[in-house]
This record gives structure tokens, C-alpha cells and sequence, in this order.
């Protein structure tokens, strides 16, 4: 069980440092991300981006580079395609975006000729230490997908348990989100928590339990699902939240940390390797995390 956002830092430097490519690396918070991270031993790491601008934000921010690889290339689109062609060459572990748009690193990244297609959907997985919740919970899909589908909730589950199962969680309870927590034929969120619940009881999605639909309240307190009769042995120690949307998954994922002042990691699944997607937004200490959780694998 991870208890907290920290344990990541411990399995991660629990085996020699992961390899980490940085493309389009001329980004003063990412790189300063990349340096901390190299700094305490989580990660080596790889530059491939506009050498003058990369050297210049290094004396900016007073830190030597003398120990990176660097890969001259000011063409941001080109230092993407280096960069995805790196980690299927396995000379890299993990992929980092830089100063470029999410949609031109996706694009390197589901190249039919080097990309890192697997077959399942793109998907974020955020983990988060929420001061009143008695372990790390995780959440998807914050920053991905709009509306997934039946098949795409699927594929999504399938990547987060997967991934927490590396991280230690051994058999991951996912909590299918719904407004309420009864089946309701005319609300689709209900009909897909409920399928997905039976899949898992059959063995059609493996190695986790599944249970929906459940509102929010039962999915994390034992208290309520007990006062509203809900009998689950996920309702109150969910380690996964799945919710139905991109509008209720990231209103969750700002709530956790602009609300209850939640501990932040967060990783692109779905590619043949862990992806970190940092926003501007983010604090320093999110950005670390999520290179953390990248490396812990």
C-alpha cells in the first residue's frame, strides 16, 4: 500500500536511476525539474533541444550541466521524434515534454513507424496524498480524454491498474464514479459503472476489483456507504478513481490540491513507457513527484 507520495521516491531510488529523455528540453521549469530530479539520484537523464537555449537557461538558473547528454536540435517537432525514437531504441526509460505542444509530443509518440503505440488509449493517471484519506488514491482522466467510451474506460483501467500494481499495490479497488451509487437506465455514467463492475467479477478485466457505480462520498468513506446501505469491500479504501469525464475528473483532480491541500504526482500511460507532462501550473514539488512516480516502476 502506498501511504505516501514520498514511498515513490524510496522505490524509485530502490533500483539504479531510470533514464529520462527531456525533448524539445529549452524549458526553464522542466528542465529545472530534470536537474532536481538528476540532483537526487531518481534519474539520468538525456537533453535533445536547442543547445544555445538550453546552455543560457543552465547559467540562468546556475546549475552545470556537465554530466547530461545533450542533442542539438532547434527544430522542436524533430527533437520530439529524437526523443520517442530514444526510448524504443530502450537508450531511454521515460519520456518528458519540454517547451513544446502536448499534441506535437503525442503525435511523435503514436508514430506508426518509431512511436510507442500499445494498443491501449492514451490515458493520464494522477496520484494524490489527501491529508484525510488514509493511503495515496489515484484518479483518471484528468487531462486526456473528453469523453471516453465503454471501450475506452476499459483500456484506461486496464493501464492505471497496471501501473499500480508496479508500484506495489498488489490488487487495486477502482471506484467507477456516478452521482449516485444505484444503477439508473437513463444515466450513462450508472449503466457503464455497473458493466465494468461485472466485467471484473467474470475475469474479462484481471488482477483488480471494480465496483459502480458509487458517488463519490461512498468511494472514499466507509462511513457513508455504511449509512446508505452500500455493501462493497472498495466503498472507503478506493485506490482508483474512475471518473466518467474530463469536467468531473479535473474539478476533482484541482479540488484534491487547491481545497484539501493534496501531495501531487501524475504520469501519461497507455505508451510503451511512462510519459511526464508538467504544466506551468504545477508547483515545483508536482513536477518532481511525477518524475518520481515515472522512475518508481
Amino acid at each position: 500500500m502506498l501511504q505516501h507520495i514520498s514511498d515513490l521516491y524510496v522505490k524509485a531510488r530502490s533500483h539504479p536511476p531510470k533514464r529520462l529523455v527531456l525533448a524539445a528540453a529549452h524549458d526553464e521549469n522542466a528542465l529545472e525539474a530534470v536537474v532536481n530530479a538528476n540532483n537526487q539520484g531518481i534519474v539520468s537523464a538525456i537533453l535533445v533541444g536547442d543547445k544555445t537555449k538550453i546552455d543560457a537557461l543552465a547559467q540562468k538558473l546556475g546549475i552545470d550541466l556537465g554530466d547530461f547528454r545533450i542533442i542539438d536540435e532547434a527544430d522542436n517537432d524533430k527533437a520530439a521524434a529524437i526523443a520517442v525514437k530514444l526510448v524504443k531504441e530502450k537508450e531511454a526509460d521515460i519520456l518528458m515534454k519540454g517547451n513544446l505542444g502536448t499534441s506535437n509530443l503525442l503525435k511523435a509518440v503514436l508514430n506508426k513507424e518509431y512511436g510507442l503505440r500499445t494498443g491501449e488509449l492514451i490515458s493520464h493517471l494522477a496520484l494524490f496524498e489527501v491529508p484525510t484519506y488514509h493511503k495515496v488514491i489515484g484518479l483518471c482522466d484528468a487531462a486526456m480524454n473528453i469523453a471516453p467510451d465503454f471501450n475506452g474506460k476499459v483500456s484506461i483501467i486496464k493501464s492505471a491498474t497496471a501501473y499500480l500494481r508496479q508500484l506495489g499495490i498488489t490488487l487495486p479497488k477502482v471506484a467507477v464514479l456516478s452521482a449516485v451509487e444505484t444503477v439508473n437506465p437513463d444515466m450513462k455514467s450508472t449503466m457503464d459503472a455497473s458493466a465494468l463492475a461485472k466485467m471484473a467479477d467474470r475475469g474479462q478485466i484481471k488482477n483488480c476489483i471494480i465496483d459502480g457505480p458509487l458517488s463519490f462520498d461512498n468511494a472514499v468513506s466507509k462511513k457513508s456507504a455504511e449509512y446508505k446501505g452500500v455493501v462493497s469491500t472498495v466503498a472507503g479504501d478506493a485506490d482508483l478513481l474512475i471518473a466518467d469525464d474530463i469536467d468531473a475528473a479535473n474539478a476533482l483532480y484541482k479540488a484534491f490540491i487547491y481545497f484539501a491541500g493534496a501531495k501531487c504526482a501524475a504520469v501519461i500511460l497507455g505508451a510503451s513507457a511512462p510519459i511526464v507532462l508538467t504544466s506551468r501550473a504545477d508547483s515545483e514539488e508536482t513536477k518532481l513527484n511525477s518524475i518520481a512516480m515515472a522512475a518508481a516502476v
